[in-house]
Parts: C-alpha cells; sequence; structure tokens
C-alpha cells in the first residue's frame, strides 16, 4: 500500500480496518473519479448510520490514499478509546446544537490548507426506514465560500442495515450491500458570503445528494 498523503497511523489504520469493512459488507463504490488527488475538497454525506463516517474515511484512505477530516460530535471526544482515536487521527470536535465557530474556523483553516474535510450537514443520523433527507445544515457552504474548495455529494446506502440509529442489529443478511456513490464537485464560485449565497448552496447540495443518495440505493439493491 503507497501512503500517499496518508500520515503512519492513518496507513496502518487501513491496512487494519479495510478487511473488517469487508467483513461486515459487500462494498460497491462508484465515482472515485470525482475525488480529487490532493488539495482542498468537502466530502459532503447523508448519515443514515454511525459507520458512515468511519467506513467513507477507511474507504478513501485504502483506495485514493487520503485521509479525512470529519467534523464530528465533541462528547465523542471524552470517551477513553474512542476520544484518543479521534484526536490521534485528527478529528475536528464541534458542540452539535450550538454556532461552535471555534470548529468552524478549525475547518476553514484545515481546509485552506489543502485537507480533505467531511461532514454529514444533516447533523445527526436519520431515523430507521428513512429515505428523505433530514434538513440540510450551512455549515458546508460557510466552509466552501471563504476556501474557494470544491463540495463532493457522497451518497451512502447499507451501513443502516447493520447499524440504524436505533442500534447494532446482529441478524441476516449478515454481510449486506453498502454502496457509496460519489458525484460531481460542486463548486462554490465566487460568492460573497452573504446569507443568501449560502442558503443558495445549501439548496444546491441538498439537489446533489437527493442524486447521489438514489444512486447509492440502485448500486445496493442491485447487489441484493
Amino acid at each position: 500500500m503507497r501512503g500517499g498523503e496518508l500520515n503512519p497511523w492513518w496507513r496502518c489504520g487501513a491496512i487494519v480496518t479495510i478487511p473488517i469493512v469487508r467483513l461486515l459488507f459487500r462494498v460497491r463504490i462508484e465515482g472515485l473519479e470525482h475525488l480529487p488527488a490532493s488539495g482542498a475538497a468537502i466530502l459532503a454525506f447523508n448519515h443514515v448510520s454511525a459507520l458512515d463516517g468511519p467506513v467513507l474515511a477507511i474507504e478513501v484512505a485504502w483506495r485514493h490514499r487520503r485521509q479525512s477530516r470529519f467534523l464530528v460530535a465533541a462528547e465523542f471526544f471524552d470517551r477513553p478509546v474512542i476520544g484518543a482515536i479521534l484526536r490521534r487521527f485528527e478529528q475536528i470536535p464541534i458542540r452539535r446544537g450550538t454556532n461552535d465557530g471555534a470548529a468552524l474556523g478549525n475547518a476553514i483553516e484545515l481546509v485552506r490548507r489543502g485537507a480533505l474535510a467531511a461532514i454529514a450537514p444533516e447533523g445527526t443520523v436519520n431515523a430507521d426506514g428513512a429515505i428523505e433527507l433530514q434538513r440540510i445544515r450551512r455549515g458546508v457552504a460557510r466552509i466552501a465560500i471563504p476556501t474557494r474548495s470544491p463540495i463532493v455529494p457522497v451518497g451512502i446506502w447499507g451501513t443502516q442495515r447493520r447499524w440504524p440509529r436505533s442500534g447494532l442489529r446482529l441478524r441476516p443478511p449478515w454481510r449486506p450491500a453498502l454502496a457509496i456513490a460519489i458525484g460531481p464537485p460542486l463548486l462554490a464560485g465566487d460568492e460573497d458570503g452573504g446569507e443568501s449565497a449560502i442558503d443558495d448552496i445549501t439548496q444546491r447540495l441538498r439537489d446533489r445528494l437527493v442524486v447521489q443518495v438514489a444512486r447509492a440505493r440502485d448500486l445496493a439493491d442491485a447487489q441484493v
């Protein structure tokens, strides 16, 4: 495995965890060519399971040799094992339900330096069995506009068959289909950062996510 931009922790983590993902799921990924090989970008993905972030990070690291910086709920950093892992892999804590300017500023600075950020703009895991997206929050646009970074919409489907919002499921199918559909980048353009520009990008992102989630569902259903 070539390192790419991965540091030793990410390289080791990808090697150790990719067999676990393959054991849990039958994975199909479409659209890897839409991920930039280097430089700033924001992955914006729908949220159907607690496994979405870890699986996406592992697959991007393994297949594309890039490490992802996720905005993660701050309370997870207080947990002994999980918190240590999040800090070691340089994830970004954010306080849910508040206007966390520090986390946003940290994300903007990392992206300006060429990081690949990753955000679930719905904010929380969707309800069991839900198909429609939840409200799309505006944080992605607030990072994309000042950094002029592309937003890469990602649809994920299948993780909820193992770990939906209600909790871990240990029942058939024992190795469900998991699809990740990566779409063409959405460019922020020359917006001035005003409220109307933020709302416009947020709506455009929602439209793109609807397309990618539908595609991910089709890919997952085709494997059943």
